[in-house]
C-alpha cells in the first residue's frame, strides 16, 4: 500500500511539472533552449510511471512470499503475480470497488490487507465465504457441517526460522473445486473452534496449518481489504524449477 501511495505522489508531481512547463515555463524560454533538468526528468518519467501504475493497480501486481505459512503451495522466496481485477476493479489506495466482477471462492489463494494493520499485505487461502460455518477441530476442517476430504501424500521435512528442522505430513485436501496440498504437524497445537463468516467477510487459513497466523487468530478478512488472486510464480532465486508454475 505504501508503494502505491509513493507512486501516486510521484505521478502527480511529475505530471504537474510537465503541465506547468507546457502552460507557462516553455513560453519564457528562448527558442531552441534545452528543457530544465527537472522538466526533462518529469517528461521522461511520467509516461513510464503512469503505465506501471495502471498495470499494478488494475491488471497484475508482483509480491514476494516472506514466510512459510503457505507451504507447500508457496515457499518463502517465491515471487508471485496477483491478478488485480479478478475480484473487481478497485480504486488505488482507497481500495473501494469501482466495478464489481467476481467474489473470492473457497480454495482461492488471495492477497489482502492484513485487517489489524492494513499497511501490511498477507497471502492465505479462502476457506470460508459469507454465511459459511467453519469448524477446525483435531487437525480437520469442517464447512457447514461437512468434513473435508483429506488424503495423506507423504512425510514432509523443512527448515524453519532459526534453522530448526520441522517434521510434518503432507496431505491433499478438496476445498470447493480446488484440490490443494497442505501440511500438518501431528504433535503440535493449533487454535481450534467454530465460527460463522459474516456478510462481506472471508475466513482465511494458511496451507501450513500449524504454522500460520490466520483468521483463527485475528478474525475475518473484510471485502474492503481484498487485493487480488494469486495465480503465477514468476521467480525464485533458490529453486528455478518453480519459475512459471501456476498457483492452485
Amino acid at each position: 500500500m505504501m508503494f502505491a501511495l509513493f507512486m501516486v505522489v510521484v505521478l502527480i508531481v511529475t505530471g504537474l511539472i510537465w503541465l506547468l512547463d507546457i502552460a507557462v515555463l516553455r513560453k519564457s524560454r528562448a527558442p531552441g533552449a534545452a528543457d530544465p533538468i527537472l522538466v526533462e526528468y518529469s517528461k521522461s518519467f511520467f509516461p513510464v510511471i503512469l503505465v506501471v501504475f495502471l498495470i499494478r493497480s488494475f491488471i497484475a501486481e508482483p509480491f514476494k512470499i516472506p514466510s512459510g505459512s503457505m507451504m507447500p503451495t508457496l515457499l518463502a522466496g517465491d515471487f508471485i503475480l496477483v491478478n488485480k481485477f479478478t475480484y473487481g476493479l478497485r480504486m488505488p489506495i482507497l481500495n473501494n470497488t469501482l466495478v464489481e466482477i467476481n467474489h473470492p471462492k473457497r480454495g482461492d489463494v488471495f492477497v489482502f490487507h492484513y485487517p489489524p494493520e492494513p499497511s501490511i499485505d498477507y497471502i492465505k487461502r479462502v476457506v470460508g465465504v459469507p454465511g459459511d460455518k467453519i469448524l477446525y477441530q483435531d487437525k480437520q476442517l469442517y464447512i457447514n457441517g461437512q468434513k473435508l476430504d483429506m488424503t495423506f501424500v507423504e512425510d514432509y521435512q523443512y527448515e524453519s526460522a532459526g534453522f530448526n528442522q520441522v517434521h510434518a505430513k503432507r496431505f491433499q485436501e478438496q476445498l470447493g473445486d480446488v484440490k490443494h496440498d497442505l501440511l500438518i504437524e501431528e504433535n503440535s497445537l493449533s487454535k481450534e473452534g467454530e465460527v460463522t463468516v459474516p456478510p462481506g467477510h472471508y475466513f482465511a487459513m494458511g496451507d501450513n496449518r500449524d504454522n500460520s497466523k490466520d483468521s483463527r487468530y485475528w478474525g475475518f478478512v473484510p471485502e474492503q481489504n481484498l487485493v487480488g488472486k494469486a495465480f503465477f510464480i514468476w521467480w525464485n532465486f533458490d529453486q528455478f524449477k518453480r519459475i512459471g508454475s501456476s498457483i492452485n
